[in-house]
């Protein structure tokens, strides 16, 4: 293999090769890989790759890495395993949806800019589409005794789902007295005060706290992540990901300009992904009015029923709600804006990550902000998960029942999904 001139630029060497990557065999590409494993993908080709991904991975964030890994790390071999571990724990590090910022990343490593677009929409569309026709459907559905039953079922499996995911966040992020008091006391100020400008401050004072008192041995120091992304471009990304925050705080009520801020304030304030972002998309939506509770925790519910990301919920919430732009625009609207955040976050801070994450301090402050984020879901899992869905013994027996099935019998979530909304319509039929 013929090497020609190695370049820097922006603090990342490009190594000119003969029949491999332009960007060359870096820590993410081995070079001794055969076969899929060597060169550069094709947009196409990694789009195909990530959308059968988005069309079979259930189970969440943390099952979607698993897939990843099986697929990427093991199967392909576009990654190395600690180049991959690096990669998830930049993700997990930012806001935003950690296994779709994953799959970006490598997309983005496989085909520059390109093929992180492709690897986002391939994973993020069956989902969004699906979430697009709920939308559609949930009206027509509910009208009827059991269609509103079977919709009560999916409020149902949220409450044992939000509750799993509450009590598998404690045990990782919160195993010290310290970071569980921090958690506390968020949970305490979110159930006193729901508002979301407490939210903001809740996660900042999370951070202080952390650096304050959350200081331990630090973790080991990884791989450092070889990426197309400059130091110059990361700094752009960064600026606009900040610009966007800051004109999302304005106060604009109405229009396509008033449902892209709604939704790029919460992906742009959710560390952990997942099923974090449901209380700062309840504040965005259902406070000013348009989505309803119902509606709300409804769309909630069929999100864990479908494959891929769950925030691809904000296309469901943009084509319901009740604004001047709607509908499938709405929709796109929202799932643009919910995951822009993230993508920006990531290419910003790839050229400077593996120094960041070796000091003390911003560990410090991630554990403190993690553990309010464990305090801020614990709220949303009694209001409005629990107040709005749990009315009677028997809905309460019915989560119960869902629960145990996920966490002790490692039920797939599609499967208590399935039951509790048969049980859900089976009960209104009586």
């Amino acid at each position: 293999m013929k090497v020609g001139t190695r370049l820097r630029r922006d603090n990342i060497y490009l190594v000119r090769m003969s029949g491999s990557s332009p960007f060359g065999p870096s820590r993410l590409a081995p070079a001794a890989a055969a076969g899929e494993g060597s060169g550069t993908r094709s947009p196409l080709e990694i789009l195909w790759v990530f959308l059968r991904l988005g069309c079979t991975c259930f189970g969440g964030p943390i099952a979607h890495l698993g897939y990843f890994r099986a697929e990427f790390v093991e199967r392909r071999q576009w990654v190395t395993e600690r180049a991959y571990a690096d990669l998830v724990a930049l993700s997990q590090f930012l806001p935003g949806p950690a296994s779709s910022q994953t799959g970006f990343g490598i997309g983005l490593m496989r085909g520059g800019l390109l093929g992180g677009l492709a690897a986002w929409a391939g994973f993020t569309m069956p989902s969004a589409v699906l979430m697009v026709l709920f939308a559609f459907g949930a009206g027509s559905i509910g009208g009827s005794h059991v269609g509103a039953g079977l919709l009560h079922g999916l409020k149902l499996v949220a409450v044992a789902i939000v509750a799993q995911a509450v009590m598998g966040m404690a045990r990782s992020l919160c195993p010290d007295r310290v970071r569980a008091s921090i958690a506390t006391v968020a949970l305490v100020v979110m159930l006193i005060v729901p508002w979301s400008i407490f939210q903001i401050g809740t996660i900042v004072f999370g951070g202080l706290a952390g650096w304050m008192l959350c200081s331990g041995e630090a973790d080991a120091a990884a791989d450092s992540i070889a990426m197309p992304v400059s130091r110059r471009l990361g700094i752009a990304c960064l600026t606009a990901f900040f610009v966007l925050l800051a004109f999302a705080f304005l106060p604009v009520r109405t229009g396509a300009s008033a449902l892209f801020d709604a939704f790029y304030r919460s992906g742009a304030l959710v560390f952990g992904g997942g099923h974090v972002v449901l209380p700062l998309l309840r504040n965005a939506v259902v406070v000013p009015g348009w989505v309803s509770d119902n509606a709300f925790l409804a769309g909630y519910g069929a999100a864990q029923a479908v494959p891929g990301p769950l925030f691809t919920f904000a296309a469901y919430l943009g084509a319901v709600a009740d604004v001047s732009l709607g509908g499938v625009a709405g929709a796109a609207i929202a799932l643009v804006a919910i995951f822009v955040p993230g993508i920006l976050c990531l290419m910003g801070t790839l050229p400077f990550w593996h120094e960041l994450r070796v000091k003390p301090g911003a560990q410090a402050a991630m554990r403190g902000t993690n553990a309010a984020v464990v305090g801020l879901l614990g709220a949303a899992l009694y209001n409005p998960v629990w107040t709005s869905a749990v009315q009677s013994p028997v809905d309460f027996a019915i989560a119960a029942i869902g629960f145990v099935l996920l966490v002790v019998w490692g039920a797939p979530p599609l499967l208590v999904v399935v039951l509790s909304a048969l049980a859900g319509a089976g009960l209104s039929a009586v």
